[in-house]
């Protein structure tokens, strides 16, 4: 578990689908997700128990992401295989994904500031990455305060959609937090 100001980063339970679901069920939260599709109840519930795979073949994963004042499930933060974008392996990907009502308020930059921290001080990460489609600004200028840098533009097979990486060594990362 982690802890930021205003938010908790922790692990899954079972009363998150449900909250979780209702996010991946917006299709403005969803319109940057590979092709934009909306996912179900059972589909969220499947990728809660592939992140929670992840945490224990990796050592790291996504975190569930609550707002420490209310204990509302915002939606999540963490780091990731982008296993969907074979050229920029071997990589670890920060990646977040919050419900609109959480959107403009500093919560997504929050969360991955500590998901990036964790994955250079706790798990030795030499370099993470984040990938975003081309035209998701919110999501770059996030990358950007994260001291992310673009590194290439591609194309994501899963979806045919074009997506730009960023990236940040932990050299990078150490001068940056100086």
């Amino acid at each position: 578990m982690l802890e930021t100001p205003r938010l908790i980063l922790r692990r899954w339970r079972e009363e998150d689908v449900a909250p979780m679901a209702a996010v991946h069920a917006d299709p403005e939260v969803m319109r940057w997700i590979r092709d934009g599709s909306v996912r179900d109840e059972q589909q969220t519930r499947c990728g809660i128990q592939a992140w929670e795979s992840e945490w224990e073949s990796q050592g790291f994963g996504l975190f569930a992401v609550e707002i420490r004042s209310t204990g509302e499930l915002a939606g999540f933060t963490g780091l990731s295989v982008p296993d969907f974008l074979p050229e920029v392996l071997p990589a670890v990907e920060v990646g977040w994904r919050l419900g609109r009502s959480h959107w403009g308020q500093g919560l997504a930059t929050e969360a991955a500031v500590a998901a990036v921290r964790f994955g250079f001080e706790e798990r030795g990460l030499d370099r993470i990455v984040s990938i975003a489609q081309v035209g998701n600004d919110a999501s770059e200028r996030i990358m950007t305060k994260l001291g992310m840098h673009p590194v290439r533009e591609t194309v994501n097979p899963t979806c045919g959609r074009r997506v730009r990486v960023f990236e940040l060594s932990s050299d990078q990362y150490v001068t940056t937090t100086r």
